[in-house]
Formats: C-alpha cells, structure tokens, sequence
C-alpha cells in the first residue's frame, strides 16, 4: 500500500495497514521553520544548503523537504497557488521589525527581537461602510498567475505516490474579515452591524468560490483532498453563539461547500480550532468531511468522545497530543503514553490521519516530536 492508498483508505472510513501521517500539507499541519532546523538535525539529515522555502510566510512555516518526507515516512504532498500577478513578497526592514503588506492590504510585522510570526497589525477596512466594500481593490482570485504551474505541480505531487493536498488562496470568510476590519469590529458587527457584515462575508464567499471553481477546471479530477478553514472556537468556547453561526456563517459555508462537492470527488478538509464540539454536527450536515486540528484539549473536544459520537461521518486529521502541556511541557515518556490513547481511541475503523495537533511549534522540544512520532511508528499499524 503506498502512502496515497492509505490516505484514501483513512479518509474512507476504512483501516489501511497503518495510520497515515501528515506533516507539512496545509497551513496548519505544517512545522515552523526553527523546529524544523532542529528536527533536521537531530534526525541527522543533511544540512540544507539554501534557505527554507516557506509554505506560509505568516506564520513561519516552511515546505518539508524529499529527504525529511522519506525519513518521516510523511503520507501528503501540499499543492498550492502562486502568487498573483499583482502583487509580489516585498519584506521592509524596519530596523525593530521586519514588515510587510499582502495582497489583501493588510499590513503584518514580524518583531526582530524575538519575533516568531508575522501579526497583522494593518487593518484596510477597519472604518469602512458598505459603500467601501465596492471600491475596495479587492484580490483577483482568477489571476491566471496562481494557476501558471498548477497542473504541472499536481503531476508532480501525484508521482511521488503521496495524496495530493490542494490547499486554499486565502484564510476563512470570517478570518479574513477579522484581519480585514479587525477583531473587535467584527464581533460587534456579528451584532450591531449585520448588513455591513453580511455584505462583507458575500465578497469573500464570491471570491472563494471564484478560486475553486478555476482550480476544479484544471485539476479537479486529480486531487485527493480540498482544504478550506475557518476558525469558530478558542479556548474554552465558540466564537460566536451558534444562533449567529447558523444566522450568518452557515449558509455560506454550505454555499461554497456544496459548489466544492459538485466539482470534485475530492474530501473536504476544514480547519476550525478551538471548542466547537457544538457545531460539529452543523458542519457535517454541510458536508465537512474532514476535521482538522481536531483540539482535544479544548472543552468536550476529547478524542473518544469525538470518536463515538461523529467518528462514523467525520474523519479526523490531527489530535495526536495536547499541544499546550503535554507536547510543550511534557516529558518524552508524557507524550508516548498520551499520544497512544489519543491513537486507540481514534483509529478503530480508519478515519484518522496523525497529525500534531495545529502546527508544530518553534518552542517545543526536539524530543518530544520524536517522542510523538515513534509512537505512531509502535502504535499506529493495524492488525489484519
């Protein structure tokens, strides 16, 4: 069974020989670029001879490369756009902070001492109307730009025997509206101001959809899985009620999924984190088939009550350790044996794909990855 077989299997519902592993795919099941200095070498690889290449600049994380993918034995290969014709990387030193400005006119700054990520600290539309929303340069999704190599890339991903990961232009509808107008703004506005919010979501969707529509031409019959995202949880709760999600959110996530679904046989992967066990079953009456980070340490977010209770229509892509304590602060020995339960609970009858649980952080010992890895490698084959 090569890695896109057991892929497939997992995401199926069915148990393959052995849980598949994912590092690297998508924005978020990604290791940031210092973990991933040292991971290299204590796994002994060779030294890279250039710099990494980042497969998101904001948040620092880098491709994986060949020879890290065969040594992790890694089951996905990541597929994404280009950078449109409009605007390119253009990174200013500021002397405190490194800063730059993408292609949505959101400004973002990285500090030099201590800096790990990019932080939008720019918001375009944080004083805009509705009239606004109609004159603002809003982001060509259909930029021929993004798509020049897209056929060629997914070629080559499929030939490395791995599933091919088609991830996303741009964030969700409601983070790229926060990054937009801002945080506080937009939650008031989920109250105060929902003809302006709802004008602002269905430029979004439009775009969205634009994006996927261009990429199902092209490729649509050759990807394994979509990726999409929004964020609807933190820490301890949702972001919003779930009157406001079903209101305002869910008609157009299920607008955009079902256009998904109709284009291509491929699974639909969402990234939400945080507690939002009480939307679960919204997003698989809208057609998530996929649910990623998977937080398990969030409220009612544990992985055998996820299990028993959506496991037959919900396939998990990550939960594999608490990323917040036992990952982080962990000993190796706290995270084999957390890492197993999290594993028994989740693979019976596949639908589970290893993954850390969002992506894997600058500050987390070398040990402790390894750690959680080798216990996929003891753990993680299925008895036939």
């Amino acid at each position: 069974m090569n890695s896109r077989e057991r892929i497939l299997a997992a995401i199926n519902h069915r148990e393959a020989d052995r849980i598949p592993f994912d590092l690297g795919s998508t924005f978020t099941s990604g290791i940031h670029v210092n973990a991933y200095h040292h991971l290299r070498k204590a796994l002994n690889l060779q030294p890279f001879e250039k710099e990494y290449e980042f497969l998101c600049i904001d948040e620092q994380i880098v491709f994986v490369d060949e020879q890290f993918k065969n040594k992790m034995k890694i089951d996905t290969e990541a597929v994404l756009p280009a950078n449109p014709s409009t605007w390119m990387l253009n990174i200013e030193d500021r002397g405190d902070s490194h800063f730059f400005v993408n292609e949505w006119q959101m400004g973002l700054k990285k500090p030099n001492d201590g800096g790990l990520y990019y932080d939008v600290v720019e918001h375009p539309l944080a004083s805009a109307g509705i009239d606004d929303l109609k004159r603002f340069c809003w982001p060509d999704p259909k930029d021929s730009a993004r798509f020049v190599s897209l056929e060629e890339d997914v070629e080559k991903a499929a030939q490395t025997g791995r599933a091919v990961i088609m991830n996303n232009f741009c964030a969700g509808i409601i983070e790229i509206s926060a990054w937009l107008v801002g945080y506080e703004r937009l939650f008031s506005s989920l109250l105060l101001e929902q003809d302006f919010v709802e004008a602002l979501f269905d430029r979004i969707l439009a775009l969205k959809m634009a994006y996927w529509e261009t990429v199902f031409q092209k490729v649509g019959d050759r990807i394994d899985v979509v990726v999409e995202s929004d964020d609807l949880g933190e820490q301890r709760q949702l972001l919003m009620s779930p009157r406001i999600y079903r209101k305002l959110i869910k008609p157009r996530h299920k607008q955009l999924y079902d256009l998904i679904h109709a284009h291509t046989s491929a699974k639909l992967f969402l990234h939400s984190c945080g507690a939002i066990y009480d939307l679960i079953p919204d997003l698989i009456e809208i057609g998530v088939d996929i649910l990623n980070p998977v937080q398990i340490n969030a409220p009612n977010m544990d992985s055998a009550k996820l299990k028993t209770e959506f496991g037959k229509d919900l396939v998990f892509w990550g939960g594999a350790v608490n990323p917040q304590a036992t990952l982080n602060h962990g000993t190796p020995q706290q995270v084999r044996d957390e890492t197993r339960r999290n594993i028994e609970n989740f693979a019976p009858g596949g639908g589970f794909v290893f993954a850390a649980v969002h992506n894997i952080q600058p500050g987390i010992p070398t040990e402790n990855i390894l750690a959680m890895w080798e216990t996929l490698q003891s753990y993680g084959v299925y008895s036939k």
